[in-house]
Order: structure tokens, then sequence, then C-alpha cells
């Protein structure tokens, strides 16, 4: 599979990305049924979700929107995140990437989407709605 065949999804929602103190638990307020991401390292608890669901407390960065490749992806293949970052940094579109077992989402500002699906389309990228 060429990166130039892939195909991404737009999610429909906002998202945010959330710092929470490491030691603390994961929170009931995340929305589950829709797409989320929760990364715990020795510094902090990160969470992306919904931006509706986020209390007003809560360290967060808002605004976000989600690219999906669509997957399932094999981990032998190379370069497929690096090229559609890429594209995008030619733009000068910002990115906050998160990678699961079998596909990767790309992260980016609300107001850079239209911007970035343009340019991927021109690129040869296959860009649907959800």
């Amino acid at each position: 599979m060429s990166e130039k065949n892939l195909t991404l999804r737009l999610l429909n929602n906002s998202f945010a990305v959330c710092r929470l103190k490491p030691e603390e638990s994961v929170p009931s307020w995340i929305d589950t049924r829709n797409f989320y991401s929760i990364t715990k390292t020795k510094e902090e608890l990160s969470i992306v979700c919904t931006q509706e669901s986020v209390p007003s407390d809560i360290q967060c960065e808002g605004n976000w929107r989600t690219l999906q490749i669509v997957g399932p992806l094999d981990f032998s293949l190379i370069g497929i995140l690096s090229s559609v970052s890429t594209v995008l940094a030619q733009q000068s579109i910002s990115i906050f990437a998160i990678s699961t077992y079998d596909t990767d989402y790309i992260l980016i500002k609300d107001q850079d989407v239209t911007k970035a699906v343009e340019a991927l389309s021109r690129d040869g990228y296959r860009i649907i709605s959800e």
C-alpha cells in the first residue's frame, strides 16, 4: 500500500488535550463513546478526549480536530506518519500525533483543518468525513 493511496477520516468532534498530575486516576468525565486516548508517564497523565466532556477546571488545550488514517496499518509500513506530517509542515500546520496498534491519529487545530484537508488532497490522500 502506497501512502498516497491512504484514506484519512476527519472525525466530527472537537477534541482537547488535557494534562493531569501523574498520581491522578483516570477521570470518569471522559466521553468513552468517542475517540479518546490516555497516556501515563512519570511526569503526567495526558488525556485526549472530546472537548465538551472536559470540566472547566482542567488544564487543557482545546479546539483540535482529528484525522484518522484508515487502517489497520501493517507494522512493516514505513514513513506513513512522516509523509502526512511533512505535507502539513510544508503548510506551517502544527500537529499532535497519536499512534495505536492499528493506525495513527493526527490532531490539527480547528482553524487549520480546511487548509490541511486541501493540502493532503492535493498531495494524493483521500479525505472522508465521519
